[in-house]
């Protein structure tokens, strides 16, 4: 446009260049305002001016273009006496537009590395927790494990171990037997088909049989508890039979397993009353050990399992109406709502931050522009909260560029 001054003839310049004069140096702020942006320079610093600077410039340009424009006007607008103190005022509220837009973006940019580094203290905070929980994890699960062990309840790890030796005392038995039991079944169907289910289905017997001679001592124990002496007398026989059976044909194979090395290193042959004496002190002894140790504990808890019936501790009974404990992933669940509201809360703090000292300098460009049309001012300013910000509508209103009010609608 200002090349066209130059077609004019020579006549006519001067006054062209005269008419002109308050809009000539606009583009050259203007270039010099793009080569100080567009300049190359370090990350920090683009970022910088980015952030502070181009908002304010861009404000000062559309302020300058609507003060100098308004100049031209002067001679026909009939208010010349507001006009001159609106923009004057205009300007004022610029300059506060941009001074709480820099107030505004340093309050963000403190806000945002305010929340920065506290998240980065609370992950770090978190990775160490994890850590010292994954170190003292040993130790937590085993003061768990101590203190619920120790509560009322079935006693696992002697029933466990109830189990355990059950097996393994039937797979011995079933080891030393297993060559006469063998030889016995040929005898009998006269073949060797036999061979192949015998080693389970005789695990499965003496694993039934074992189970059986803790529950006698089990029965026994109990009558001796509570005094029941005909009780007491049937179960001492009963056990006389099972310890009778076990010896004979359980212990008593087992010994003479062990004859020929017993021979070896003492040179003495075992007779049969030796046999059945060392078979009846072997089942005595291993019966007791056992019982001791585990048997007492972990026999109530098989026949209760096996017999299906609860285990009640008489000297603790547990409440009948007791309230019910929530499912695990409740309080995680309340707990992640929670936080989700904090942090649509916190999202909407931020997003006033960064709106708000934008809007402040929009508003005042906007501002410019309705002074030079209309000489009047759109928005009050500052704004303190977004809520403040005008409702075009209600500006439409006020300027009565329409007879009847628009759907409200938000700047």
């Amino acid at each position: 446009m200002f090349d066209l001054i130059h077609q004019i003839p020579e006549p006519w310049r001067q006054l062209a260049d005269v008419l002109i004069a308050p809009l000539a140096w606009i583009p050259r702020l203007q270039h010099t305002l793009w080569d100080f942006f567009f300049a190359p320079g370090p990350l920090w610093l683009v970022i910088l001016k980015t952030l502070f600077l181009v908002f304010p410039a861009l404000l000062a340009v559309a302020a300058v273009w609507c003060t100098q424009l308004s100049i031209y006007t002067l001679p026909f607008r009939s208010g010349r006496a507001q006009f001159i103190p609106t923009m004057m005022l205009t300007w004022w509220d610029a300059v506060r537009a941009v001074w709480l837009y820099w107030v505004g973006m340093f309050r963000f940019v403190a806000v945002v590395l305010g929340w920065t580094v506290t998240f980065s203290t609370f992950v770090a905070k978190l990775v160490l927790e994890v850590i010292r929980q994954i170190a003292l994890m040993p130790f937590t699960m085993t003061g768990r494990m101590t203190e619920s062990y120790f509560r009322p309840g079935v006693p696992w790890i002697a029933f466990v171990l109830l189990i355990f030796w059950c097996a393994l005392e039937a797979a011995i038995f079933t080891y030393t037997l297993m060559p006469t039991v063998t030889e016995l079944l040929a005898d009998l169907v006269g073949g060797e088909s036999t061979a192949h289910y015998t080693g389970a289905i005789l695990y499965f017997f003496l694993l039934l049989l074992i189970m059986g001679s803790f529950a006698c001592v089990q029965t026994l124990m109990d009558a001796v508890k509570k005094r029941e002496w005909k009780y007491i007398i049937q179960m001492v026989v009963v056990e006389l039979f099972v310890m009778f059976f076990e010896v004979v044909f359980l212990y008593r194979e087992l010994i003479d397993a062990l004859t020929p090395w017993i021979a070896q290193q003492t040179g003495v042959k075992l007779g049969l009353a030796v046999t059945l004496s060392l078979s009846a002190f072997g089942w005595i002894g291993i019966r007791g050990m056992t019982w001791f140790l585990f048997g007492q504990f972990g026999t109530p808890s098989m026949l209760a399992f096996i017999s299906r019936r609860p285990m009640v501790d008489e000297g603790e009974p547990r409440p009948a109406n007791g309230k019910p404990t929530p499912p695990w992933w409740r309080q995680p669940v309340a707990e992640l709502k929670q936080e989700i509201e904090w942090l649509h809360a916190r999202s909407n703090e931020l997003l006033d931050y960064l709106v708000l000292p934008v809007l402040q300098i929009a508003a005042a460009a906007l501002n410019f522009g309705m002074v030079l049309v209309s000489s009047r001012q759109v928005f009050s300013l500052p704004f303190k909260e977004t809520k403040e910000i005008t409702e075009t509508w209600h500006i439409l209103q006020t300027l009565h560029l329409h007879q009847a009010p628009r759907k409200p609608a938000t700047l």
